[in-house]
């Protein structure tokens, strides 16, 4: 950096060096007569251009130093900067020797005070025999790190991709858990609803049933009652009473008692919510006269709401309706059929 520096005082020395010359070669100039200029001024004008290549040579030697000298300022900068980390551990090592020697003084001073040799404990303490396990369990310790192989340098960027699936998944589960959560609440709703539904439903069927069997059979009760727990896992048990017999479950009653009980469940279902047409097939037909009467009788009793068709042979059963619509054969393989409204023919017939 010195030696650049002399070369730009010289070349600002060489520069105004020839400046000088090139005002005094004017003035002489301008002091020679016309004769002697013109026969000076020919070399002159030589001198005066060697001179100025020379002073551009100079100006770009000049600025090719400035940009050298610039460049070195930043590569010394650049040192600078990079020592400083250096010079930083420097003293950090620095402070570190000088509390170790501190530590050093101090522990010395502790053994003089105990009156303790230095170098008899330094030497009972390295002729003591190092433990045999040690030098297996480094000797293992290096086998494990052998093991382990080389160092994948991918692990890092493994590892974040890692840790973002796995917050993508973790994400997913806890919407998963709260969609699990949400159906479960759901069933239980659910599932509370249809046991209340159902056990109101089932109370009004089994008060209907106990209401209608004692008006089928002339006297009697009957119930149903739930074969387990769970409502809706429950069976149903009929349990009927005949007049004048015991109670029993409905698979002891005969065939007409059957019947009955039967009819009786099934208008207890029908009267839940009552249709406006009701079609029964033959229905009286295992019944006997008395308990024919009974049942067409809370027929004609519930068809002030619901209208009733059933097809019968049985002639009490025609007896009780209001009309009659017959199928009849009097050729074989021809059907015809008559309409008869009970009431008119009644009516034609107290005319009579």
């Amino acid at each position: 950096r010195q030696s650049l520096r002399e070369q730009i005082a010289q070349a600002r020395q060489s520069i105004e060096q020839g400046l000088s010359e090139s005002e005094t070669l004017q003035q002489r100039l301008a002091e020679l007569s016309d004769a002697a200029a013109r026969a000076g001024l020919q070399d002159a004008l030589d001198r005066r251009v060697r001179a100025e290549q020379g002073l551009a040579e100079v100006r770009a030697r000049l600025d090719a130093l400035t940009s050298a000298m610039r460049e070195l300022d930043e590569t010394r900068l650049g040192h600078e900067r990079a020592q400083e980390p250096l010079r930083a551990r420097l003293t950090e090592l620095q402070l570190k020797e000088q509390a170790a020697r501190i530590g050093a003084e101090q522990f010395a001073e502790q053994l003089a005070q105990a009156e303790v040799d230095e170098a008899a404990v330094r030497a009972r303490f390295e002729q003591t025999p190092r433990p045999s396990w040690l030098q297996g369990e480094v000797t293992r310790l290096a086998n494990s790190i052998a093991a382990l192989g080389a160092v994948n340098l991918a692990a890092l960027d493994e590892l974040t991709a890692s840790r973002e699936r796995f917050d993508f998944l973790t994400a997913q589960s806890a919407d998963l858990n709260e969609a699990i959560n949400t159906l479960e609440d759901a069933i239980r709703k659910i599932d509370r609803e249809t046991r209340s539904l159902l056990q109101d439903t089932f109370d009004t069927v089994n008060g209907h049933f106990g209401a209608l069997f004692p008006e089928l059979f002339g006297g009697g009760e009957a119930r149903l009652v739930l074969t387990g727990e769970e409502i809706l896992d429950s069976g149903v048990s009929v349990v009927a009473q005949p007049p004048g017999k015991r109670n029993q479950s409905v698979h002891l009653l005969s065939g007409g008692e059957k019947a009955l009980t039967a009819i009786a469940l099934v208008f207890a279902m029908f009267q839940l919510n009552p249709a406006p047409f009701c079609l029964l097939d033959e229905v009286d037909a295992p019944l006997d006269d008395a308990n024919t009467e009974r049942y067409v009788s809370m027929v004609r009793r519930m068809s002030d709401q619901t209208q009733f068709l059933f097809i019968t042979h049985n002639k009490i059963a025609m007896e009780l309706a209001q009309q009659l619509v017959g199928v009849t054969m009097q050729e074989r393989g021809v059907s015809r059929i008559v309409a008869v409204d009970l009431q008119a023919a009644a009516g034609f017939a107290e005319a009579a």
